[in-house]
């Protein structure tokens, strides 16, 4: 029996939505195989929840002291959405106590997590990705009306380094650009400003196995709201259609590149890539590299679609991350 330390929590605005995923993976570990342990990291300390009690992680060498015995982990399922688990900052951590994990390593996380630079990369490798100006906290000045010249309204407004929606704002007025571009450097020190594509949202799963690169059925979402935000994701305020109706030739085309931006990144373990389609023009938006994985996530929906198991794709990233 492998003992697996499932991390969760974070210090964003995901914690919650973290702590949920983290239940779904342990629920779907096969107890034959492995002995899971809770892992909640948060601003008050790193413990490890067991039976309705906390104790104390030792963070030196990454155990945890229950009475007299020490409980040492053989491998980590990172399922820290935000910082510090999707920033690079905790595989970073991992690395240098030798302790295997599941999700990208240091430089793919900081790379993916930087929505301003990943996107740079795949429009220099020939992938179509919408305008954006990034701005930084030092800026001396914030031209909206330069901005607005170059994007034309409706445009998004969001972290750089943010995630699942979280102070994104779909803006129609300068004025609403201000006041969301003041609320989004409350959450990070960089702030994108995204052209509007009109157009089907679309996300797919993606992981390598014995095969090669396997990308997952696509998902097509429909939020009941203006765009795909916190309510969409969390509160059940979308329909998420999966498989997407799409020809064979359609869908082929973005599971290739789903799988081309995949390798172009070098990323392991399991993510989502999420795209706008606008006609034949399939347009990258970002990387997933923690999805959610509760009840309510996509990701599993893939899973289940593609005729597998949570259990055995759980599995598979666990034995792929301590043979790597």
């Amino acid at each position: 029996m492998k003992n697996v330390a499932v991390i969760c929590g974070g210090y964003s605005g995901e914690y919650d939505i973290s702590l949920r995923s983290a239940d779904c993976v342990i629920d779907n570990l096969d107890r034959k195989k492995y002995n899971p342990f809770k892992i909640v990291i948060g601003l008050d300390g790193w413990f490890l929840w067991k039976d309705g009690k906390k104790y104390q992680l030792n963070r030196h060498d990454f155990t945890v002291k229950i009475k007299k015995e020490i409980i040492r982990f053989d491998v980590v399922y990172n399922i820290v959405h935000g910082t510090p688990g999707e920033d690079g900052k905790i595989q970073g951590y991992l690395d240098m106590l030798k302790i295997p994990y599941t999700s990208p390593n240091v430089l793919v996380s900081a790379l993916t997590m930087d929505k301003y630079l990943s996107k740079m990369l795949c429009k220099a490798n020939g992938i179509k990705v919408a305008k954006s100006v990034l701005l930084k906290e030092s800026d001396a000045v914030v031209n909206i009306d330069e901005i607005t010249d170059k994007l034309k309204l409706p445009f998004f407004v969001k972290p750089n380094h943010g995630g699942s929606s979280v102070a994104t704002v779909k803006c129609y007025s300068k004025e609403q650009a201000v006041d969301a571009i003041e609320n989004a450097f409350l959450h990070d020190k960089e702030v994108i400003v995204e052209q509007f594509i009109k157009g089907r949202e679309l996300t797919c799963g993606v992981f390598s196995n014995n095969e090669g690169v396997q990308a997952l059925p696509i998902t097509e979402i429909i939020p009941h709201n203006d765009f795909f935000d916190y309510e969409s994701k969390y509160e059940g305020k979308s329909d998420e259609i999966t498989p997407a109706k799409f020809n064979k030739t359609l869908t082929k085309k973005i599971q290739d590149e789903t799988k081309k931006i995949y390798a172009l990144m070098n990323i392991q373990g399991l993510v989502r890539i999420d795209f706008i389609l606008r006609g034949e023009n399939l347009y990258f938006m970002e990387v997933n590299t923690i999805p959610g994985f509760s009840k309510a996530s996509i990701v599993p929906q893939q899973i289940r679609a593609a005729g597998m198991k949570e259990k055995d794709v759980l599995g598979m990233l666990i034995e792929q991350a301590m043979n790597r």
